[in-house]
C-alpha cells in the first residue's frame, strides 16, 4: 500500500472513531433537547411535529413543583457539602500528615460504600431511619448523601494536604507563627483548591443522587432527580427532559471549575 493511501486510511479511521464518540456523547443530549422543546412527537415520525415552550412554562410555573424541587436539591447538596467537609478536612489532614499505622485501612473503610451495591445499603439505612424518625426528613437525606460524598471528599482532601510542601510550614514556624497561624496562613490556603474541587464533586454527586433520596426521602422530600423519575414513569417525557437539562447545567459549570482548581500535583497524590 502506498504511503498516501495508508495515511488516508488512518485519517478516515480516526474520523470514524471521533464521529462515533461524538454520537455516543452528544446523541442522548440532542434527544433531550428535542424532547424538551417538542409539543407533539408521535411514532413513526423521526422528528417532532411541533416545537414550542409550553412545557418549559409549565416547569417554571408558580404552581409547578420543579422550582421547589430544584431548591430542595440545591439545599440538600449544600448541607451535604458542609457535613462532608466537616469530616473530610480533619480526616484528610490527619491521613496526609500523621504517621498512622492503619492509614491504608482507614482509606479503604471510606471506600466501603462504593464496594457494595447501593440498593441493599439504602434499604437497610431506610429501615434504621424509620426507627429513629429520620425517614422523610432533610437530615436523613443529607446523611445518606454524605455517606457517599465522604469517599470523594476524604481522598481528595488527603491528596490536597499531601501536596502542600512541609518545608513551607516549617519556615512559617521558624518565623514565629503559631500552629494555628501556620494552618490558616500556609496550609489551608495552599490546600484550598483541592478542597474546593472536593466540595464541587460532593455537590454534584448529591445533586444527581436518586436511589438514596428515593428510599429515605420519599414522599416528604422531593428533589429534581425524583421529579424526573416521576415524570418519566408517567410518560411525560418533555418534563423529564427539561428536568434533566436543568440538572446538566450546574454539572457542566462545576466540572469546568474542578478542572481549574484540581491541579496535577493534587491528582498525583490521591491515594498515595
Amino acid at each position: 500500500m502506498r504511503p498516501g493511501a495508508a495515511a488516508l486510511g488512518e485519517t478516515l479511521a480516526r474520523t470514524v472513531v471521533l464521529l462515533l464518540l461524538a454520537f455516543a456523547i452528544f446523541g442522548p443530549l440532542a434527544n433531550l433537547v428535542l424532547w424538551g422543546f417538542a409539543e407533539r412527537w408521535y411514532f413513526p415520525h423521526k422528528l417532532p411535529q411541533e416545537f414550542g415552550l409550553t412545557y418549559w412554562a409549565r416547569v417554571f410555573a408558580p404552581r409547578g413543583s420543579a422550582l421547589a424541587s430544584l431548591w430542595t436539591s440545591v439545599g440538600v447538596a449544600c448541607l451535604t457539602v458542609l457535613v462532608t467537609l466537616a469530616v473530610a478536612v480533619p480526616a484528610g489532614y490527619a491521613l496526609a500528615r500523621l504517621k498512622l499505622p492503619v492509614r491504608t485501612l482507614i482509606l479503604l473503610v471510606f471506600l466501603l460504600p462504593q464496594a457494595v451495591p447501593n440498593l441493599p445499603v439504602y434499604v437497610n439505612i431506610a429501615r434504621v431511619f424509620y426507627e429513629i424518625n429520620l425517614n422523610g426528613t432533610i437530615l436523613g437525606v443529607v446523611l445518606v448523601h454524605a455517606s457517599h460524598g465522604l469517599v470523594l471528599a476524604v481522598w481528595i482532601a488527603s491528596a490536597a494536604f499531601a501536596s502542600v510542601d512541609i518545608s513551607l510550614e516549617e519556615a512559617a514556624r521558624n518565623m514565629g507563627a503559631s500552629p494555628w497561624r501556620c494552618w490558616t496562613s500556609v496550609t489551608l490556603p495552599l490546600a484550598l483548591p483541592g478542597l474546593i474541587a472536593s466540595a464541587i464533586f460532593v455537590f454534584l454527586e448529591s445533586l444527581d443522587e436518586f436511589t438514596g433520596t428515593y428510599f429515605v426521602g420519599v414522599p416528604d422530600v422531593t428533589t429534581m432527580p425524583l421529579l424526573m423519575f416521576n415524570a418519566s414513569m408517567g410518560g411525560n417525557y418533555q418534563i423529564a427532559s427539561i428536568t434533566a437539562l436543568l440538572l446538566l447545567v450546574p454539572s457542566i459549570l462545576f466540572m469546568l471549575l474542578v478542572e481549574r482548581f484540581l491541579k496535577a500535583d493534587v491528582l498525583a497524590a490521591i491515594g498515595r
